[in-house]
């Protein structure tokens, strides 16, 4: 199992970079640890603490190793800690109660974090496609972060496909490598652009901007990150702090923002979600349903009857209660102008039908593995109305209708499509999945999953299904009024078909 998956936007893995903030003293780095201890000790959140592993003998050319007048090598040179005090470094933060992760920049670097059993790789962005390596990391067994600066979108397709063939667990964050990055280069909708790319890849968030900007990592929050970084240094002792990189007030003042940010995302689960004071200011607003007539005991009635206004009383319906396959009966006589309450009349409300209908296709879909597209428009058949679909009718889905025409036809088990024929249309029936006895001008023909019958213009048709079945149905352009039953009864009914779209469930 994936170890991202103990986080969410709405409890998210805090990674706090050292870089090379120790300034190469094993002192300020614990004193930099400590500092971040402080602080975080205030947040319920999940805390990591990452370093940089660079092996400067094989990492910088020989003949530029003591070079101190180029910046980044004087800059490493400065900046350097032996194993062994990082090795320290790392076990003063894991007392601390941090977890601990690590970047390398060459291959003998990635056996230092094996060895040393780090609880996290990080992959900078400048690694990204730094393929020597990353064949190097494929040695490590635990998770990987990568950052993704400056990559094109090609390098993200595969990095992601490298790793997802290993079947490594790993997540992508979104990152800009300016230092420090101006509000208006963050480029936060990119982050939202990857989780919708790669799916099930988690998605995080590695932070350049001002330590003063509290905002960034709360948008980046709403867009999905579950990962969030930051640099933290310490000025303890006069020492430097580049413009990137939080001191522990500056962490704690975008800890709180992260913490009140969260507080607005709300729940994980935001449908199931109920607020109380919400509902009851709705409920005062809400039309309630009175008799624009008399209404006679035991007799039935629709919506055209009754007319909506405030205020309601206890027990009365209100307008949400009624709609189309809304049946009410009264249940004694109700005067014009009286109100309908759940004591005088009974409601059946045959609407939910309809949505666990399109529950249940999706269902049906989805364990067969028929691809629909998303957001496709559902027409449900109820030929004798919506209480008897169980029996007759069925789920249509149209993909296409142009000159030709594709539709998927779902059949549950049991259910029975009534005759019928086309003036015009031609079509083919091809069973994907099931079965169905396919009834053609009075004889019946036994069709399985990846059988085929044409049925032509004038033929009379039914079909019904034991088991349950999904139809691919081919055909010429299809017309509302070139479907003609059987049976009158039909034909008369205006309200057997309900049209719904048919949403895809999340994966």
């Amino acid at each position: 199992m994936s170890r991202f998956l103990e986080f969410s936007n709405t409890n998210p893995l805090i990674v706090l970079d050292m870089a090379n903030n120790h300034n190469g003293s094993l002192k300020h780095g614990k004193q930099i640890i400590d500092e971040i201890v402080s602080v975080t000790s205030e947040f319920p959140f999940t805390f990591c603490l990452k370093f940089q592993f660079r092996d400067l003998p094989n990492f910088v050319h020989s003949d530029f190793r003591e070079r101190t007048d180029i910046g980044n090598i004087n800059r490493f040179l400065s900046t350097r800690l032996s194993w062994e005090e990082f090795a320290e470094l790392k076990s003063h933060a894991e007392d601390r109660g941090l977890l601990t992760a690590c970047t390398p920049f060459d291959e003998y670097s990635v056996g230092q974090i094996i060895s040393q059993r780090y609880d996290f790789l990080k992959i900078a962005s400048v690694s990204f496609t730094d393929w020597p390596l990353i064949e190097a990391i494929n040695s490590w067994d635990q998770p990987i972060i990568a950052s993704t600066a400056g990559a094109h979108i090609t390098d993200l397709d595969r990095v992601v496909t490298y790793f997802t063939n290993r079947k490594k667990d790993f997540a992508l964050m979104h990152c800009v490598a300016a230092y420090p990055t101006e509000d208006e280069d963050l480029q936060l909708n990119r982050l939202a652009a990857i989780k919708s790319r790669f799916g099930a890849v988690p998605v995080g968030y590695s932070t350049h901007e001002s330590p003063d900007n509290t905002m960034a990592a709360c948008i980046a929050l709403s867009c999905g990150a579950s990962i969030l970084e930051r640099h933290v240094g310490s000025s303890h002792e006069g020492n430097a702090v580049n413009r990137y990189s939080s001191e522990k007030n500056q962490l704690a003042n975008w800890l709180h923002s992260i913490q009140k940010g969260i507080s607005m995302l709300g729940s994980s689960n935001p449908f199931l979600v109920e607020n109380q004071s919400e509902l009851n200011a709705l409920k005062g607003l809400r039309r309630f349903a009175f008799s624009k007539a008399i209404l006679s005991k035991g007799s039935q009635f629709s919506q055209s009857d009754l007319y909506m206004a405030i205020p309601g009383t206890e027990g009365q319906y209100s307008a949400q209660e009624f709609g189309k396959y809304s049946i009410c009966e009264a249940l004694e006589d109700i005067s014009e102008g009286g109100p309908i309450t759940s004591t005088n009349t009974k409601i059946t409300n045959n609407e939910s039908r309809v949505f666990s209908i399109r529950e249940a296709a999706l269902g049906f879909v989805s364990a067969a593995g028929v691809v629909i597209p998303n957001n496709a428009v559902m027409e449900i058949s109820h030929h004798y109305g919506i209480e008897s679909f169980n029996d007759f009718g069925s789920c249509m889905i149209t993909v296409v209708n142009r000159e030709y025409c594709k539709k998927y036809i779902i059949m549950f088990p049991g259910q029975d499509h009534p005759d019928m024929y086309h003036r015009i249309k031609d079509e083919t029936f091809f069973v994907l999945s099931g079965e169905i006895s396919l009834r053609l001008n009075g004889e019946v023909a036994n069709l399985r999953e990846g059988e085929t019958a044409p049925i032509p213009p004038m033929t009379i048709h039914g079909f019904k299904s034991n088991q349950g079945a999904i139809i691919e149905e081919v055909s010429t352009s299809h017309a509302s009024n070139d479907s003609f039953y059987i049976d009158e009864k039909i034909n008369a009914n205006t309200d057997r078909k309900t049209v719904v779209h048919y949403w895809l469930k999340p994966k």
